[in-house]
């Protein structure tokens, strides 16, 4: 049962007050009194209950039975006409001489408000068979301070303005979910590329040859250095679809566990100590901590079991 938000009583309370007052003969003035509230309310439970019976004790909505003013059903299946056509709420409300609040309050109660006609394609989840099949590279801004923050502050001004940013990339297995991080100063394409290479020989010191790599559509990755990397490497480039994130999801949801366990994990004095933490906080993602999607292993136990 969904409670009202302002409800001083239960349905279980409620089924004591109505106990007391009809099989136990007290008062409601006691009764009131004893379950904290008022004679009035306790003659409403009761008197509900005589009605209707336990059902009667349940919450009701608040909204009027009645709404003089609401927009008729007729001109509501108008503005859903106009809306299936293609016209924008302005549009409707221009034709009809409405209010554009009004068409919008239509619009959204009809399931016909912002996006209602996008597709969405449904979530495909997958997984390549070998380490190495597909790497995915990503980058995530973060803030430089010099003492704590307002994250773990909580006080707005405790902020560190005018200090910059850092750059963290990220590359990630697809199959054994092993990552590499490096924390890097801008988000330019021959940075990038110096990332890469790095990334490319730390795993292949692992054993894992890349045979493709998936990032977005950023400008370091779009570029003729990243190109002339990829086809050095012998690596087919993959790109996402604009505006569609997961289709480069692990290394999103890699981004996701980095910065709730490590960016934001714990109070740094300072982003250099940020900085300083993050290899111990690597070498424990890869070799020990479980993850879900391996059965609750780590990467290094599912690259050695695939080895």
């Amino acid at each position: 049962m969904k409670t009202h938000a302002n409800a001083r009583t239960t349905y279980k309370t409620r089924q004591d007050l109505v106990h007391w007052v009809l099989d136990l003969g007290r008062t409601q003035a006691d009764t009131a009194r004893h379950f904290a509230t008022t004679p009035r309310t306790v003659a409403k439970w009761v008197a509900r209950y005589r009605r209707e019976g336990p059902e009667g004790l349940r919450d009701r909505s608040s909204a009027p039975h009645r709404i003089p003013h609401r927009t008729s059903e007729k001109r509501a299946r108008r503005i859903a006409k106009l809306r299936q056509r293609g016209l924008c709420a302005w549009q409707i409300a221009e034709r009809l001489r409405m209010a554009i609040s009004t068409v919008g309050n239509v619009l959204r109660r009809l399931g016909l408000g912002r996006g209602w006609n996008r597709k969405r394609d449904p979530v495909v989840r997958y997984e390549w068979p070998k380490p190495g099949d597909l790497l995915h590279v990503d980058i995530k801004k973060l803030g430089k301070f010099r003492a704590v923050g307002h994250r773990i502050t909580g006080q707005p001004t405790a902020r560190s303005r005018g200090i910059g940013w850092e750059f963290v990339y990220v590359c990630v297995d697809d199959a054994s979910r092993l990552a590499y991080v490096e924390v890097l100063e801008n988000e330019q394409a021959i940075t990038a590329t110096g990332f890469l290479e790095r990334a490319l020989r730390w795993f292949k010191r692992r054993g894992v040859r890349a045979r493709r790599v998936m990032t977005d559509n950023g400008s370091p990755f779009v570029s003729r250095r990243w190109a002339a990397l990829c086809k050095c490497h012998r690596m087919r480039h993959i790109r996402t679809r604009p505006y569609t994130p997961r289709t480069n999801g692990k290394a999103e949801r890699f981004i996701q566990t980095l910065q709730r366990e490590w960016a934001y994990g714990k109070p740094y004095k300072t982003s250099a100590g940020r900085r300083r933490a993050l290899p111990a906080w690597l070498r424990y993602y890869n070799e020990h901590r479980p993850h879900r999607a391996l059965g609750m292993r780590s990467p290094k136990a599912r690259l050695r079991a695939a080895g």
